[in-house]
């Protein structure tokens, strides 16, 4: 299982406010599923902007969960970036591809 941060834009704030709920929701199963392992918005970003860190087999996996999600399906997802993350360091790092390597910061 790798792991794929989404980033991306919802221009239309009419439109997000009005498939929140359905958007909502999905995130929800996501999470019960396993798939979703964090999302929320960024801050003081002229338009609407999110990040989702999803968990997925492959990268049609996780293109596949965005374009489940009721946001993309009403058009609402802009400038989408997704990308495999290999999440070295932090409290993702028991999932990198280099969890049983030894790593050290040198300063």
């Amino acid at each position: 299982m790798s792991l794929y941060v989404a980033l991306f834009t919802h221009p239309d704030e009419a439109g997000w406010a009005e498939h929140l709920d359905e958007h909502v929701q999905y995130l929800l199963q996501l999470i019960a599923q396993g798939k979703l392992r964090a999302s929320g918005p960024l801050v003081g970003t002229p338009q609407k902007r999110a990040v989702l860190i999803i968990s997925a087999e492959n990268r049609e996996e996780a293109e596949g969960i965005i374009a489940a999600d009721p946001y993309d399906i009403h058009g609402m997802i802009t400038d989408l970036v997704l990308e495999e993350w290999d999440p070295i360091f932090g409290a993702f790092n028991a999932e990198s591809t280099r969890v049983d390597e030894r790593l050290t910061l040198r300063g």
